[in-house]
């Protein structure tokens, strides 16, 4: 059997061709739909999930690379770094149109479970890549550096 651990769900994905991205698997055979679509060539970020704890871009991540391991998407609801992150991101009223938000988030959480203490250069060099296309960067820098001060 081939499973993937999603959220803390086990998922069997034997009937899922292997070679198929990650969201795509995630989105349209195990109706997880949180994680979002954007540029699907690995460029905006949108789609960002964890892989054993590390950022990853899940459009051009294949199924076959997760089988076995652990994703974390944004609709988790017990991991510190994504709940204080939510918290922030809701004080700082970061999200506007809210389609980026998913991916900001999970590449914020990736980030800050590498480096707990960031500075603020840190912090924008880690979220280079995400593209908020309503441009809430500054709102986005400083719920992720209230997050890093409380966790």
């Amino acid at each position: 059997m081939k499973t993937i651990v999603i959220d803390g769900k086990k998922f069997d994905v034997a009937k899922i061709p292997e070679d198929t991205p990650l969201l795509w698997a995630m989105r349209d055979y195990l109706n997880i739909t949180g994680t979002k679509f954007g540029c699907g060539v690995s460029m905006c970020g949108a789609c960002s999930v964890l892989l054993d704890g590390k950022t990853v871009r899940s459009c051009q991540t294949q199924l076959s690379d997760a089988i076995g391991k652990s994703v974390t998407t944004i609709e988790n609801t017990e991991d510190n770094e994504i709940n204080t992150l939510r918290k922030f991101w809701k004080k700082e009223d970061v999200a506007q149109c809210g389609y980026c938000q998913p991916g900001q988030i999970m590449n914020a959480a990736g980030f800050l479970k590498s480096n707990k203490n960031p500075t603020k250069e840190e912090i924008v060099e880690a979220m280079n890549g995400n593209i908020c296309r309503c441009g809430t960067y500054n709102k986005i820098l400083k719920a992720i550096s209230q997050t890093a001060k409380e966790i």
